[in-house]
Parts: C-alpha cells; sequence; structure tokens
C-alpha cells in the first residue's frame, strides 16, 4: 500500500545574495526537523538567515492552510525540511570606475530560494517486538553434538 507523501512548499524569488552565501545557511537547515530548523536559521550570522527564517515560517504557514483546505490531519511537529535550493536569478550587470578614465564591469547576483517541507512517516508501532528465529539454536546445538562426538 502506498503512502502519499504531502509536501508544502514556498519560494523567495530575486533575493540579493548571491547562490552560493545563500546554501551555506541552507545546507545548515536541510534535513533537519522543522523546530530545530527555525532555530538554526534564527541564530545564524549571515545576512539571508532571517529571510530564510521568514521563508520556513511561510512553508509551515502553507503545510497548515492547505492541508486544512483538503481536510487532511497535519502533525506540525512532524515535518521536517525536504527540500533547499538556491537557484540563479537574473544577474544586474554594473560598471566601476577604473584608472584613467576606464571601467570595469562586474555583475550583482540575484537568488531564488525554494523551500520544501513533508511529514515524516509516522511508524507502524511504537513497541517492534523481535523473535529469535528457532531454526539458529538448531543450528548451534548440532554443532555441539558434532563437536563431542
Amino acid at each position: 500500500m502506498a503512502v502519499e507523501i504531502n509536501e508544502y512548499r514556498a519560494e523567495a524569488k530575486f533575493q540579493r545574495v548571491s547562490p552560493q552565501k545563500a546554501r551555506l545557511v541552507l545546507d545548515l537547515i536541510k534535513g533537519r526537523g522543522i523546530q530545530e530548523a527555525l532555530e538554526t536559521a534564527a541564530f545564524t550570522k549571515k545576512r539571508i538567515a532571517p529571510v530564510i527564517h521568514k521563508l520556513l515560517v511561510s512553508a509551515v504557514d502553507n503545510a497548515k492552510y492547505v492541508s486544512g483546505e483538503r481536510g487532511l490531519d497535519l502533525d506540525v511537529d512532524n515535518l521536517y525540511v525536504k527540500q533547499a535550493l538556491a537557484n540563479d536569478g537574473p544577474r544586474m550587470k554594473r560598471i566601476r570606475p577604473a584608472p584613467m578614465g576606464r571601467a570595469y564591469r562586474y555583475q550583482r547576483r540575484l537568488t531564488h530560494i525554494v523551500l520544501s517541507v513533508a511529514e515524516r512517516e509516522a511508524k507502524a508501532g511504537l513497541v517492534t517486538k523481535v523473535d529469535e528465529p528457532k531454526t539458529v539454536k538448531k543450528v548451534a546445538a548440532t554443532k555441539k553434538a558434532s563437536k563431542k562426538a
């Protein structure tokens, strides 16, 4: 029986930071639980970290809203960051004055950030019962008997 996993996402486009710098923070929160990811984003000392924190809150709010609209039972404590991407946006071409009346060109990079949160699969039961296979006991008993003979 296949279980459908719902994925909820939020996007922040045209952020004034390079994708490489945004990925530094996104790699810290990827795969973590939502509460731990929010705390990590809140206390990271990077300029993009507050934007990512706001985006995480938006993704959780999207999850609550969409699951309420569909009539699904969503456990917010069971959410985790499934996907965190920082893609290239358009580049702004700029000119910097250079010596002797020349000009140097440089580019200001923009980033599109995509966050996806999903609910972890619940385990079947809290207690798992492990039975020892009976064949192992018989084999061990026969080995002892053969060594004595």
